[in-house]
């Protein structure tokens, strides 16, 4: 009887303890749960807050971070709390220093002992504090304040905040970028010793529109400090890309070249931009260049031959002959076909097509559209109105055409 009641005590503290506290370590199993590391930084120059994290958990980037520009930020980790996040951005509205605002709330949490918090106000000011339970944890857990930023973890391997502080100082590039490559610097120093399943890069700032604020996430990976290098890069590829193609527009081909170049070794890998990145190369004069990544398109993702179509003005060259075959083509290929000539600026070249097709009596009114628009380019304006108005006639509902037919009538 006595061994049954120990037993059942025992049943019943673990289940208290697995109930109220079901991230921490197991004290009973010594089984290593949640262990985290994270970068909490400021620019001043950009008004920018950011925070990197890694841990070997599901989804990090779901519960540990928490920015709210012109107020600060709180990266929360070990045995996560929301409240500190949520109470302590009313505390920096209410004038409290950030000292004072994490310090409160740890003064109200019985829990505190088992969490981790970094906090920074709106100048850049920082406080952190790590439980007094988090010793006990295998391997080191402890925080770093720096100028503009602080790094927290536990259950870390020798010197991983130390080389991810020395990292970010030293390093250069965006805010995003420097906190990756701190993060990336304490994931090679040794990392958490109980291994890696997520993490997350979030920046905001407070003259950033939604496209420029930047959160990327690895919820479940071998890999995902890795796997985030992947989305940073093709986050900065794609801008780069953009880059290039004002660069054309403006006239500027050096910096258009060398952007481009940028954009296509960031970019390596998402096959959703390798159309866009062959567009460029034709803007440019690298026709070659562009049926190769065509071809990379095509050996990567066997659905990217719906782009094909768009590269019709391709289909004589050598190695794109048994490729793109226009006598299987669609309406919607053609129209494709022609934007793609628009895009690139080739207007006489889509007016020659378009007639051309509505001779065989391939017509739309997507396709009159984008003839109209292609004459409206060149000047002929009375060309324009007889096919946006057919555009019209053929469906009552396309707004390009009527928004356009409207501008030309209304000059």
């Amino acid at each position: 009887m006595k061994n049954h009641k120990s037993f059942l005590s025992f049943i019943l503290l673990f289940t208290t303890v697995f109930a109220y506290a079901q991230n921490l370590p197991s004290l009973l199993t010594e089984k290593n749960i949640n262990s985290t590391f994270s970068i909490l930084a400021y620019d001043e120059n950009t008004q920018e807050w950011g925070i990197a994290v890694a841990t070997n958990n599901i989804y990090v980037g779901n519960s540990t971070i928490y920015i709210e520009p012109g107020v600060g930020a709180f990266s929360v980790i070990a045995e996560t709390e929301p409240g500190y996040a949520i109470a302590g951005f009313e505390k920096l509205k209410e004038g409290k220093t950030i000292k004072q605002a994490i310090t409160e709330v740890k003064d109200n949490d019985d829990q505190s002992n088992y969490r981790q918090i970094s906090g920074m106000d709106a100048k850049g000011n920082i406080f952190a504090f790590t439980g007094k339970s988090l010793k006990y944890w295998k391997g080191n857990a402890s925080e770093i304040l720096g100028e503009n930023y602080v790094v927290i973890g536990n259950q870390l391997a020798d010197d991983v905040l130390q080389e991810m502080c020395k990292t970010f100082e030293n390093s250069k590039g965006t805010l995003a970028q420097r906190l990756l490559k701190s993060l990336v610097a304490g994931q090679n120093t040794g990392g958490q010793i109980s291994g890696k399943q997520s993490a997350a890069v979030v920046v905001k700032g407070t003259n950033n529109d939604w496209y420029n604020q930047i959160d990327l996430r690895v919820d479940n990976s071998k890999e995902p400090i890795k796997e985030l290098q992947i989305l940073m890069d093709y986050h900065y590829g794609r801008i780069r890309l953009n880059q290039s193609l004002y660069a054309i527009r403006e006239g500027n081909s050096i910096r258009a070249k060398q952007k481009l170049t940028e954009a296509e070794a960031m970019l390596d890998g998402w096959t959703g931009m390798y159309s866009k990145i062959a567009g460029a190369n034709v803007i440019i004069g690298n026709e070659d260049a562009a049926v190769q990544w065509i071809k990379k398109g095509l050996s990567e993702n066997p659905n990217w031959s719906v782009n094909l179509p768009a590269f019709y003005f391709l289909h004589k060259h050598p190695e794109m002959k048994s490729i793109i075959k226009p006598s299987s083509f669609s309406i919607t290929d053609w129209e494709s076909a022609l934007g793609m000539f628009s895009n690139l600026g080739r207007e006489l070249e889509l007016i020659n097509l378009a007639k051309n097709l509505i001779g065989q009596n391939v017509e739309s009114s997507y396709l009159n559209y984008l003839l109209g628009r292609s004459y409206f380019f060149e000047k002929e304006q009375d060309k324009a109105i007889v096919h946006l108005e057919k555009a019209l006639k053929m469906d009552g509902e396309n707004i390009e055409a009527e928004i356009l037919l409207k501008r030309i009538k209304t000059k």
